[in-house]
């Protein structure tokens, strides 16, 4: 489950010399995260996975929720790119659907990616988890950016102007997580892009103003 960046919530972190060494840290830590948890994650481990000494590794992340920040906000920032449309801009309407869809497809074959949102939502429910504000970030931006989506597509007329706004953004988000949860278990049960496309031709049957209706209201506009 992701969002376009200009929904992003999460204040960015600042630049860190050594580069190499930094993302060479961010990539380890998002498998290690992804599996173990960020609690079943030490910063030993951590730096054996990425060569570094701990010191070394504590240089460019002061601390292991530090460093859980810097995975996250790569993983949100990479989705986020892949969400918006070629001018740069988050998709409206039906679009935003479809982008989601497409970035289900794409998460199919990153298993890791899907395993630390698991992961990391089921942990950071808890009050006191460090991810616990990007949690809540997350599920604000992504509400946030359905909700607009909807209410721009009963403006364009393609979405019916009573649809149940909240309805169709809470269940969306739900559906997104319950499919990511059930498809990590064991990705050869099922095709999570089947089954989320089923859920969004759901949703377009129920509340898609067909071409019949749409000339109808531009007939009713003009007499």
């Amino acid at each position: 489950m992701s969002f376009p960046p200009r929904y992003h919530m999460a204040p960015k972190s600042r630049r860190i010399t050594g580069e190499a060494s930094r993302a060479k840290a961010v990539r380890e830590a998002l498998a290690l995260f992804a599996t173990s948890g960020f609690k079943g994650t030490t910063i030993a481990r951590l730096a054996a996975g990425t060569g570094l000494s701990q010191s070394g590794l504590l240089h460019h992340f002061p601390s292991k929720a530090k460093l859980l920040s810097a995975v996250l906000e790569a993983r949100d920032a990479e989705d986020g790119e892949f969400l918006n449309t070629e001018h740069g801009e988050a998709p409206m309407g039906w679009e935003a659907f479809d982008a989601l869809q497409a970035l289900v497809a794409r998460n199919s074959s990153r298993p890791q990616f899907v395993g630390l949102y698991v992961k990391m939502a089921a942990e950071a429910v808890e009050e006191d988890h460090p991810a616990h504000e990007w949690l809540e970030n997350r599920y604000a931006a992504m509400k946030e950016w359905l909700t607009d989506a909807v209410r721009f597509g009963q403006v364009r007329g393609e979405i019916v102007s009573d649809a149940p706004v909240d309805h169709l953004v809470r269940t969306t988000i739900a559906v997104l997580d319950g499919l990511q949860q059930q498809w990590l278990i064991d990705p050869s049960k099922f095709s999570m892009v089947e089954a989320f496309g089923f859920h969004i031709a759901g949703l377009r049957a129920c509340w898609q103003v067909t071409e019949m209706e749409s000339a109808s209201a531009a007939l009713s506009a003009v007499t």
